[in-house]
């Protein structure tokens, strides 16, 4: 087994989809990991990231230059008292699993999120209602537990994919204590700019 070089993480640009679109095709097509039943296009999959990016990181992984992993959160839900909280999305190239990539990914988001004053990070995962099957396992459910979620709450075979009804549950990590009045997250394009 080759020695695998050391990852370097940096932002997306909307100039990634296809790279990050090879990664992501293949849970659309083979699994139930994601909900979704046609693999977005090129351009739909560039305007996604290009809508995270105006208030959320959006992560790129590299290895020797070619992108393994991509890392992103969306809004929890849309309306302004969640705006402290988000839902987190994380794709490994299928060939690069299970070497302690997802956690140097998912720390990455997470200390992205922790600068932005976010308190919760919520992952909404699709788990099988009795045992694993082909096209499901428990393997996300496990990683968030690894990375210290706590499972809040669950839906029984709400989601069907491939003929089959999978259960979604839902998993938390507390960021921060959450206070009254609370500062307003700062947005991440705004971590960005230069301070003068």
């Amino acid at each position: 087994m080759t020695e695998m070089s050391d990852p370097t993480i940096r932002l997306a640009t909307p100039d990634d989809a296809p790279a990050l679109l090879a990664i992501y095709e293949p849970y659309v097509r083979q699994t139930a990991i994601t909900c979704e039943y046609e693999v977005p296009s090129v351009e739909e999959f560039a305007g996604r990231i290009e809508r995270t990016l105006k208030r959320y990181p959006y992560l790129v992984m590299e290895l020797d230059g070619r992108p393994v992993g991509y890392a992103y959160v969306s809004p929890l839900n849309s309306r302004e008292a969640y705006d402290w909280s988000v839902e987190t999305s994380i794709y490994l190239a299928r060939d690069v699993r299970h070497g302690g990539l997802g956690r140097k990914l998912h720390d990455a988001l997470k200390q992205c999120l922790i600068a932005m004053g976010i308190t919760n990070m919520c992952a909404l995962i699709a788990v099988p209602h009795d045992k694993d099957d082909e096209y499901l396992t428990h393997n996300s459910q496990d990683f968030h537990a690894h990375m210290g979620y706590r499972l809040v709450g669950a839906f029984d075979r709400c989601a069907q994919k491939f003929g089959r009804w999978y259960d979604m549950c839902w998993m938390e990590l507390v960021l921060a204590e959450r206070v009254p009045n609370q500062p307003k997250p700062t947005w991440f394009p705004d971590l960005l700019k230069p301070t003068i």
